[in-house]
């Protein structure tokens, strides 16, 4: 008979998962899917939009980073099995978007964030806190989560130098995941939230965005 896995497991596994994911390393070790652009030739790039598309990708690698812990925290503390395991089966698939983001980054001679340690640990808090709330207002903030990545990934996709068939590939694939994640987390119970709030949160999100592009 399989253990009931407890909060404190949880909480370890988090920990393994952060130590992990912060290591700059994640991508040879654990990835369960390969790269939609495994196999694709390299474009010629210049030194500017090498420069640029990694910075792009680096931004969505650290909002994966930020998807681990907020998966991971709402999970720790979700009312129903059912919420617990939808929350850490998309927790799962970022965890690829990760992988890809951070093969991609290391193809373009890009690093990841010097800030993923801030956010993976903010994120994680913040997902704790609306999984306490309840598994609605969870579900909920996932849904407006995803909504808010996914109109990131369009204005990415258009700002790509457009030789760049690799990153775009990445972040095609990541979209259709996300969308997908928002869709399912509605279906699990979750209350959609007023767009003010949407607002709100897409606006908070910028932060990540402008600092990670640099840093």
């Amino acid at each position: 008979m399989q253990r009931q896995l407890t909060r404190m497991d949880h909480v370890l596994s988090t920990i393994d998962t952060a130590m992990r994911e912060l290591s700059q390393r994640t991508s040879a070790m654990s990835g369960e899917r390969p790269s939609p652009a495994a196999g694709h030739k390299d474009a010629e790039l210049n030194d500017s939009e090498r420069k640029h598309a990694g910075g792009l990708m680096r931004i969505n690698h650290t909002g994966e980073v930020c998807a681990q812990a907020l998966y991971r925290g709402q999970a720790l503390v979700a009312k129903s099995e059912k919420t617990r395991e939808a929350l850490l089966q998309a927790a799962q698939e970022e965890k690829d978007h990760l992988d890809w983001c951070e093969e991609r980054i290391d193809e373009l001679g890009a690093h990841t964030s010097r800030l993923n340690p801030l956010f993976f640990a903010s994120s994680y808090i913040l997902g704790a806190i609306t999984g306490t709330i309840g598994d609605k207002v969870s579900l909920g903030f996932v849904h407006a989560t995803e909504e808010g990545v996914a109109a990131h990934l369009k204005e990415h996709l258009q700002k790509l130098p457009a030789d760049d068939r690799k990153s775009q590939l990445v972040l095609q694939q990541m979209l259709v995941e996300e969308e997908r994640h928002g869709e399912h987390a509605l279906e699990h119970g979750g209350e959609e939230f007023p767009r003010g709030i949407k607002r709100v949160m897409r606006a908070s999100s910028q932060l990540m965005t402008k600092t990670t592009y640099w840093l």
